[in-house]
């Protein structure tokens, strides 16, 4: 994404974006993060290139902020699509201060707010999810005895 030549002759995107703490250079999508963004963003098929070129621009335009004030895992964009991410440093690449540089590794899109409710409080949300597995699996585990 960082070479990527912009509309005038001669000129670049900009090296590295700021989130954070970090200074993101590149950004990689997994193939679970195309497929969530598929079912839960786009509801159709979206090349790979154009959620990682979302991203970028998400990115660059400031539109991505933390869930959590203190944790660095959860991001919303646009204060609507939930994105899990984390971060690796590039090896040999430093900023021009000589801090490292990160990409951002997008592990899921859990899906919009403004679509799934449950979304708003991420904790209590995981939670149910677990007690409800749980409660699941004690169910399974009686059947079988």
């Amino acid at each position: 994404m960082r070479d990527k030549v912009m509309e005038r002759w001669s000129t670049y995107e900009p090296f590295h974006v700021a989130l954070g703490e970090k200074k993101v250079a590149d950004v990689v999508i997994t193939n679970h993060a195309i497929s969530r963004f598929n079912d839960r963003i786009a509801k159709s098929d979206t090349p790979t290139e154009d959620i990682a070129s979302f991203m970028w621009d998400s990115l660059k335009q400031d539109r991505i902020i933390s869930y959590y004030r203190k944790e660095e895992d959860v991001y919303l964009i646009d204060e609507d699509v939930v994105v899990v991410a984390e971060f690796a440093e590039l090896p040999g690449e430093f900023d021009l201060a000589g801090n490292p540089l990160h990409k951002m590794i997008v592990v899921t899109f859990l899906g919009k707010m403004s679509e799934t409710i449950e979304l708003r409080d991420l904790k209590s949300y995981y939670s149910w999810l677990r007690h409800s597995r749980r409660m699941t699996l004690i169910k399974n585990s009686r059947k079988r005895k």
